[in-house]
């Protein structure tokens, strides 16, 4: 039978790039809330000989998660989804990003989880932004609110983020947001694990995207510099250990977070190791 890859934000730079190498072997289903940019998509990965559904979907709406994954399942066996899906600082409000990165996470998570067959893995994309909190400043004791109370979950993370002043609040909610895409990989992979499902996250650094490029002037772009590896990533380098993490080869993959941020953070970390001599 078909096998069937989705893959949220397909309409950006890491998801078109990663649908260009899990289109090889799987079925793709592409889902974004911008039509205009998947049809853009498909096309491109058309041109390559590569097959796309398309689905516009609000990771946010459990209703429309719900179609997506059973649009999968009715082209065949959901062996994956790719959740790339998500918004930067300069994008939206704390609430904005908060919503879409971290509700939005365990909204595809529990679709996925409800209907994927023994053998799949789903693949939640973190960001060093989430490494790079000190610890004493996250709610963690919140963060399992999110599998019983959504809603007082993010007045949580709300209230965390309403102490700041209201120019840093949408920074720190993308790295909380982030801090806790971690936190879910991790805590619910036993879970997952006794359906026999894979769950893992990957944290980008800097990517070389049209998201990743709105915070040239500050976040991720200003990190580019304090990188071992000092310049942007590139989407295909992302894609890659995606595509990786979603297959078979990695089948003894699970409850983890893979850093691939150019050496970002373990930089900033010696240097501050060594300023404090």
């Amino acid at each position: 039978m078909t096998s069937v890859s989705v893959i949220t934000g397909g309409a950006g730079g890491m998801g078109q790039a990663t649908a260009k190498i899990v289109g090889r072997d799987h079925t793709l289903v592409l889902a974004d809330v911008r039509q205009d940019r998947l049809d853009r998509a498909a096309a491109t990965l058309d041109d390559l000989g590569i097959k796309a559904t398309t689905v516009n979907c609000d990771v946010r709406d459990a209703a429309a998660v719900a179609e997506l994954l059973a649009t999968a399942t009715g082209l065949g066996t959901l062996h994956s989804v790719i959740h790339t899906a998500g918004v930067s600082p300069s994008m939206g409000d704390a609430e904005y990003v908060m919503t879409i990165n971290a509700v939005g996470t365990v909204v595809v998570n529990d679709a996925f989880y409800a209907v994927a067959p023994e053998g799949a893995a789903i693949v939640n994309v973190a960001s060093m932004a989430g490494h790079l909190l000190p610890d004493a400043i996250v709610p963690v004791d919140k963060f399992p609110l999110a599998l019983t109370d959504i809603d007082k979950f993010t007045a949580a993370l709300f209230q965390a983020c309403a102490v700041l002043p209201d120019e840093a609040q949408s920074g720190f909610a993308y790295a909380l947001s982030k801090n806790f895409v971690k936190w879910y990989s991790s805590s619910q992979c036993e879970r997952f694990n006794g359906k026999g499902l894979r769950i893992v996250s990957v944290s980008p650094g800097s990517i070389d995207t049209e998201m990743g490029r709105l915070e040239e002037a500050a976040g991720a772009g200003a990190m580019v510099a304090d990188a071992a590896v000092p310049r942007w990533g590139k989407p295909e380098e992302m894609a890659e250990l995606l595509a990786f993490c979603a297959s078979d080869r990695a089948a003894y993959l699970t409850g983890t977070d893979i850093l691939n941020d150019g050496g970002v953070v373990a930089s900033m970390r010696e240097r501050a190791r060594l300023a404090g001599h």
